[in-house]
């Protein structure tokens, strides 16, 4: 009897770990879903750690129960390889070695209009010391904006080109400005123009030595949550809502973020088409996405480009701070001209709601 028991709980620990696996599958290549005809199933790819911690769970537990049925986590582990490894890489060794001169450093950072922690009284000067510090070459910056009107003559001060753009068409929700400020001279620009009441993209030409290199700053469709359904999500998370409450809220806020990622769709694909018809310049695409590393808008993005957070970046890499919606949704692209070297995501500076990307890359010397 106590046998028929033991395989009953076996049997049912490996349908447990059959769904899990399955589900982790589906989740890594959920980013294949164009968001247009399955808009919550293109939201899969935001619960890729809850079901890589359970495939986790279950392989431990399978190897304690019974080692031989441990093959299905494994088996979805493999399946999953490529997105597990983007969505947190593991290189805990730094090959930034090569000397300086050779060496591109890059940052995006959405600065929040240089407000968006309000325990700094001066977070201009803040944001701006701390880039200084870092010793970055080009600078892309998102939600410039400030009521202030100290960045113009605060960034003259520190980098020798400087250019910003007002993307947003509709006060009414919000300014979004675009900015970039580099050591290397700017040539020109080109809004690469799509549908977006406030977001946008700008494509720089800079020069470098004899070459051009194209980089293009984004800010993508955001979810455009207020504060107080943030409120509600964490009251959610911390158990204050009854059933019924909570779930009515997590399906406006899954109906808000699906419809999002509805609109970004097309964002990134004139993105990506801008990117294939200049593949000729050694190319930097980044920016705040607003869309973690398993989605659509990512993938089709980098699509024939070089993630530089999952080839030279260790971790998570959590970009955006708010409590609750601790992604990485800030990216960093860049072409076969480049090789990334290193990649990381500061969460110790805290002066916006996100966290500043910073990248280093070899050119490579291509025919």
């Amino acid at each position: 009897m106590l046998k028929k028991v033991k395989n009953i709980i076996v049997n049912l620990l490996t349908l447990v770990a059959l769904v899990v696996g399955l589900s982790l599958v589906a989740v890594s290549y959920s980013d294949l879903i164009p968001p247009e005809k399955h808009p919550l199933l293109a939201c899969a790819g935001m619960v890729m750690p809850a079901v890589l911690v359970l495939n986790v769970a279950m392989l431990l537990v399978m190897l304690s129960v019974r080692w031989r049925r441990a093959w299905i986590p494994l088996a979805a582990f493999c399946i999953s390889y490529l997105a597990i490894r983007t969505y947190v890489p593991l290189h805990f060794a730094s090959s930034d070695d090569a000397p300086r001169e050779t060496i591109l450093r890059v940052m995006s950072y959405n600065v929040y209009g240089y407000g968006g922690n309000k325990k700094y009284n001066h977070a201009l000067d803040t944001i701006t010391s701390y880039i200084v510090k870092q010793d970055v070459d080009v600078v892309c910056l998102q939600e410039e904006q400030n009521s202030k009107g100290k960045t113009v003559e605060r960034w003259q001060e520190l980098y020798p080109y400087n250019d910003t753009l007002t993307v947003s068409k509709s006060t009414n929700l919000g300014i979004n400005v675009i900015g970039i400020h580099s050591r290397l001279p700017i040539v020109k620009k080109e809004v690469i123009a799509y549908e977006s009441k406030t977001n946008g993209s700008v494509a720089y030409f800079l020069l470098r030595d004899r070459d051009t290199i194209l980089v293009i700053n984004n800010h993508l469709e955001g979810t455009h949550l207020t504060e107080k359904e943030r409120d509600q999500y964490q009251e959610i998370l911390k158990g204050k809502k009854d059933h019924k409450e909570a779930e009515e809220g997590l399906y406006s806020l899954i109906g808000k973020l699906s419809r999002s990622m509805v609109k970004r769709a097309p964002e990134a694909r004139l993105l990506h088409d801008y990117i294939e018809a200049h593949s000729q310049y050694p190319i930097i695409v980044c920016g705040d996405f607003n869309d973690t590393p398993i989605s659509y808008a990512r993938r089709t993005v980098a699509k024939g480009l070089t993630d530089c957070f999952a080839e030279a970046g260790c971790g998570l890499g959590l970009s955006y701070n708010r409590k609750g919606f601790n992604f990485r949704i800030d990216h960093i692209f860049c072409s076969d001209h480049f090789t990334p070297v290193s990649c990381k995501v500061d969460s110790k500076m805290d002066a916006s709601d996100h966290y500043p990307m910073i990248c280093s890359m070899k050119m490579n010397n291509k025919p």
